[in-house]
């Protein structure tokens, strides 16, 4: 079976060639091999630089420019034609909806054409089962940390279209907090990476920040108080140096910053895997799986001090490449697969949804694995 999947819910245009024996051909061990035969992902940062974010428009008429040359050089590195696909899967929400509808509709047509199944694929959900095409040896059930610019929850995923929302940000997703600490501390576009190179060669005990929800009840997160926290503690430092700012006080407000989210995401994870263990009572120590998923599951930071924590829990600590941590077409290829091996495929008339939770899939499809 190969998918070919295609991602434009942002401002990434990717699109990715994935294969894996119809039959579920295992490995020495037991297990699954899918593979990836091309990826191509075109960055628009540059085209959003001059904007410090995201702007819709230009990256839906990023996406329209590129896709058809992108997926056309995929083939060639992948050595195939399009007719040895058996199917198509697209990133259908949530998202930007121009970004959204260009992908959507040039799935849609690439698989008319080649008269192979079609599927719309949520994107939370890619994220959630992208573990699976590079860690195949996890099977379900496994807590799911899905931390990106645009989400932060905690998920016990149960299998293809079960999924538990456990928690989830009631304000700011992590990225989000990430990105407007970045851009208050005059970093870098993107924030996010800026923030954590600047942390490097800073002291993260200088600046005394909150962790909002710090050894509450629950798994929801909160970053607003975080982030105004970062606000004043940047306009007393400009108040204080006439305006002047000095590399080593962003390092260290950086440095502060990111242990501060680091410690609420580990607390509110240590929440979650309670919650899983109480679940799931029956499951022992090497049977669970804590996936972390997402752009910010790229941090370095965050991914030591989950690896211990899950460890200290006996939790198999496991994430994606960095590469496909961030959005790509590969996961949504896999997730296509996994869809097409469960016997699920959408309707044409399939919409493209700015806003769809994960959890409006559980009644969409079986429980498989």
């Amino acid at each position: 079976m190969i998918v070919l999947g295609i991602e434009t819910s942002c401002d990434e245009t990717a699109a990715a060639l994935v294969s894996m024996a119809a039959d579920g051909t295992p490995d020495r061990n037991g297990d699954p091999v899918p593979l990836i035969l091309a990826d191509r992902i075109l960055s628009q940062l540059d085209d959003h630089r001059p904007y410090g974010g995201v702007v819709p428009e230009i990256a839906a008429r990023a996406h329209l420019d590129h896709l058809d040359g992108l997926v056309a050089g995929l083939f060639d590195d992948a050595g195939l034609r399009p007719d040895a696909i058996h199917g198509v899967a697209a990133t259908a929400g949530p998202g930007l909806i121009g970004g959204l509808v260009v992908g959507l509709t040039y799935a849609k047509g690439f698989a008319l054409a080649a008269a192979k199944p079609f599927v719309a694929i949520n994107h939370l959900e890619a994220h959630a089962l992208s573990v699976r095409l590079s860690h195949p040896e996890v099977g379900f059930p496994y807590l799911l940390l899905l931390v990106s610019g645009g989400h932060c929850q905690l998920v016990s995923v149960e299998g293809l279209g079960r999924y538990r929302l456990l928690g989830a940000t009631l304000d700011d997703a992590a990225g989000e907090a990430f990105d407007k600490a970045a851009k208050m501390m005059g970093l870098s576009y993107p924030g996010g990476p800026a923030l954590e190179r600047a942390a490097r060669s800073g002291d993260k005990t200088r600046f005394s920040l909150p962790r909002p929800l710090m050894q509450r009840a629950g798994c929801d997160f909160s970053f607003a108080g975080l982030k105004t926290a970062l606000r004043d503690a940047v306009l007393k430092l400009k108040a204080d140096r006439n305006g002047c700012v000095a590399d080593a006080d962003i390092a260290d407000l950086a440095a502060s910053f990111q242990a501060a989210v680091a410690d609420v995401l580990e607390d509110r994870t240590a929440h979650g895997l309670d919650a899983f263990v109480r679940r799931f009572p029956s499951l022992g120590d090497g049977q669970r799986h804590l996936v972390v998923a997402g752009g910010v599951a790229s941090n370095a930071l965050i991914r030591r001090n989950l690896t211990l924590l899950g460890g200290r829990r006996g939790f198999v600590f496991v994430a994606p490449p960095p590469r496909h941590c961030t959005d790509n077409a590969a996961m949504v290829a896999w997730a296509g697969i996994e869809r097409l091996r469960a016997g699920l495929s959408s309707p044409f008339s399939a919409p493209a949804r700015p806003r769809w939770p994960l959890e409006d899939l559980n009644e969409t499809a079986p429980v498989i694995g």
